[in-house]
């Protein structure tokens, strides 16, 4: 990992999001959120990632690190955390029961973790090293929803899929954007964990009209709050 790093950047993220993909899929497919199993292998592959950072002393680089903004600015993490809780707006139940509930909720965190480091972090910083910022964010937050197309695979319904992609792509300007004017990747990877952990915490009754409401209202909050940002002076320009 480390030759292909120092070689070339952009296959290296690349390599995590195929490498991600293919080992996760055929689990989740087979066995499910709420297996040990699926716990298990993403939490191999958020140790990787984590141990080559803090190896190489890449934390500054990938955002594992403090934000350096001023004290007044973290008012604009607001958006983002109240769109966090859109998976519990039609109420509160739980997709299992027990020790499943349990590996799904710590699944759903790890999936936070490894999302952000791959899409955020390898792909979008290489790609800000490459092309213009403009260009830069938008592949990392299409890439990344797009990427949940993947769940078809796995055996989600096609409807389902794609309100996921586009719920994805939405959030995925969001967490660029702040990654990119805060420095740190912390608070991404903290509401992306949670607002996976709150679709396993949502009440089974009218799914669809739930995921339509948080849809629309993630779509259009993504759309104001990006515009926001973009007038924020940005951390990692120039890095």
């Amino acid at each position: 990992m480390k030759k292909l790093y120092e070689k070339n950047e952009l296959w290296f993220a690349i390599l995590w999001i195929i490498l991600y993909c293919a080992v996760t899929i055929p689990v989740r497919g087979s066995l499910g959120d709420e297996s040990i199993v699926m716990t298990a292998v993403l939490a191999l592959i958020a140790a990787g990632i984590f141990v080559f950072i803090k190896k190489y002393h890449l934390e500054e680089k990938y955002g594992l690190c403090k934000w350096k903004g001023n004290a007044g600015d973290y008012c604009f993490f607001i958006p983002m955390l109240i769109l966090m809780t859109g998976n519990l707006w039609g109420g509160f139940g739980m997709s299992y029961s027990g020790a499943a509930q349990v590996f799904a909720t710590v699944s759903m965190l790890l999936i936070g973790f490894i999302e952000e480091m791959i899409f955020r972090g390898f792909l979008f910083r290489i790609l800000l090293k490459k092309d213009s910022a403009p260009v830069a964010v938008i592949i990392s937050a299409v890439t990344f929803g797009i990427g949940h197309i993947v769940n078809l695979f796995a055996g989600q319904a096609s409807i389902e899929t794609v309100v996921q992609v586009l719920f994805a792509i939405a959030w995925g300007f969001i967490f660029t954007f702040v990654f990119y004017k805060s420095g740190s990747l912390w608070v991404c990877i903290m509401v992306h964990g949670l607002v996976d952990v709150f679709s396993k915490f949502a009440a089974p009754n009218d799914e669809m009209m739930c995921a339509y409401v948080y849809m629309g209202a993630t779509i259009a909050g993504a759309v104001g709050y990006c515009i926001y940002l973009s007038r924020k002076p940005a951390v990692l320009e120039g890095k």
